[in-house]
């Protein structure tokens, strides 16, 4: 237990002692977890847009003509059963009226009284995912009374379509950013090993063992991507808010408050920046635990 924390006490030494290639190791993690942060903190703001505009995307569900009040109730009660239905709005055929009237003029409904209006009542109605719309639909179309349901599919189609164009988008940047970011540490690391080759032989040289060698590496590579989420956090906090309040200025758009978000964000970038740290550490030093003594130097 006393060798542990003397390796671990050691990481951290190291660390300070390799500064300058600590300094550009950090620097670059902190630049591909901020990217990766970008990307996806613009995926979920791209999500909740589609989202809000799916859930205003209603849809009109006709009752039949010969549905009395107190059916249209219960019809509505049935409606709001469905599991994929958010709400539905009560819409009643003299409100209809009254729309249409306003809308289009006097002089078309002039011989049209009220009491004899052909307009049927209906409900409004908003799916939570429109990704089951035509599954939602046909459960709606067996309840009695329905007449029928306005086709949007085509709407429902295409909004599914660009959820799913920008959910995968941002996998693939994302996933590849990290890949650029652990190649990257892994060759500033290389360096550091490089660079103290000399040590790693003399340490081989007298029996150390590979764990005895590698855990310094290994520790001094999670420290270093522990110290970048850190700073990666508070830089796309800041970054965040300054692009929300420039974007909010041109477009009226309602970002997702930056409070809902920065835990989570907080957490990957410490995960992600250790397990970056330690593999790239793990991949850079195997190739010197392979030799033996002057074998590290090329003698």
């Amino acid at each position: 237990m006393r060798g542990f924390g003397y390796l671990v006490k050691e990481g951290f030494k190291n660390v300070w002692s390799n500064r300058i290639m600590s300094i550009a190791s950090v620097g670059v993690l902190i630049s591909c977890l901020i990217l990766t942060g970008a990307a996806f903190l613009l995926s979920l703001n791209v999500q909740a847009v589609v989202d809000s505009v799916g859930q205003s995307n209603e849809t009109t569900v006709y009752l039949k003509d010969d549905v009395s009040n107190l059916e249209a109730v219960y019809i509505g009660k049935d409606i709001k059963k469905v599991s994929n239905i958010v709400s539905a709005e009560f819409y009643s055929k003299e409100d209809a009226f009254k729309q249409y009237k306003k809308e289009l003029g006097d002089e078309l409904f002039e011989r049209i009284q009220e009491d004899k209006n052909p307009l049927p009542d209906a409900y409004i109605v908003v799916m939570e995912d429109l990704s089951q719309y035509d599954e939602t639909v046909a459960q709606i179309k067996k309840i009695d009374g329905i007449d029928r349901v306005s086709n949007r599919s085509d709407i429902a189609r295409r909004l599914t379509e660009i959820s799913n164009l920008i959910n995968l988008i941002s996998f693939w940047v994302v996933l590849a950013l990290m890949i650029i970011s652990l190649f990257i540490i892994a060759n500033t690391i290389r360096a550091t090993m490089y660079s103290r080759r000399y040590e790693i032989s003399i340490m081989k040289s007298v029996g150390a063992t590979n764990a005895f060698v590698r855990m310094p590496f290994l520790v001094e590579g999670m420290v270093i991507g522990l110290a970048s989420a850190i700073i990666a956090t508070g830089g796309i906090a800041l970054l965040y808010e300054g692009v929300m309040a420039a974007v909010h200025q041109l477009v009226p758009f309602t970002a997702i408050p930056l409070q809902n978000v920065i835990l989570y964000v907080a957490a990957t970038f410490v995960v992600a920046g250790v397990l970056i740290g330690f593999f790239g550490s793990f991949i850079s030093i195997r190739k010197y635990l392979r030799k033996e003594g002057n074998e590290i130097l090329g003698w």
